[in-house]
């Protein structure tokens, strides 16, 4: 059976290769109830032939944030999944994907429809630097599964149905919104 990688590129599906996925975000959880390998199993049952990296790793964390009745730790564990699937997705530098939002067209009429303010894009562009430097990404992997879903459905914008931004993009968003201007806030 065959995995769709994120390039295009077909590879075989692997359980080792799933199952250090998962484990390599199980830090500083706790081993004694957190079974990587239990989640790459279950995973492995709901593979398909054809089946995206993208569906695999949606897969992998429905599956540990079903496993929180057996201990809470799942839900990080989920959340990371979420996280870092989310992380391959889209843009890494803030002011980019401050830009594609504030360059956004409208699908249908392909007039211009910003998703943020020119304001808000204009102290972005003049501060790109220092606030893409203030952004630290691991901060995302904080969230539980549900949290980080809320935020996911709710809060981070989406450019033609995808979502565009991540958490840190979102908050640092938001402080610009507030703050305006006073980048040292």
């Amino acid at each position: 059976m065959f995995v769709l990688k994120r390039n295009g590129r077909r590879e075989r599906v692997a359980f080792d290769k799933i199952t250090a996925r998962i484990n390599k975000l199980c830090y500083n959880l706790d081993a004694n109830f957190v079974d990587a390998a239990q989640v790459a199993q279950k995973v492995i049952q709901g593979v398909y032939q054809g089946v995206t990296t993208v569906e695999l790793d949606n897969l992998a964390a429905e599956t540990a944030a079903y496993m929180t009745t057996t201990h809470p730790d799942y839900a990080t564990l989920a959340a990371r999944i979420a996280v870092s699937n989310l992380h391959k997705e889209t843009i890494k530098q803030f002011s980019t994907v401050m830009s594609d939002l504030y360059q956004h067209k409208h699908p249908k009429t392909g007039l211009h429809q910003p998703m943020i303010s020119k304001e808000t894009y204009d102290i972005v562009m003049d501060n790109a630097e220092t606030l893409n430097a203030a952004i630290i990404y691991n901060r995302d992997y904080s969230y539980n599964y549900f949290g980080f879903k809320t935020l996911e459905r709710s809060y981070l914008l989406k450019i033609d149905g995808r979502v565009a931004e991540r958490p840190q993009h979102m908050l640092m968003r938001v402080a610009v919104g507030i703050h305006g201007k006073d980048i040292d806030s």
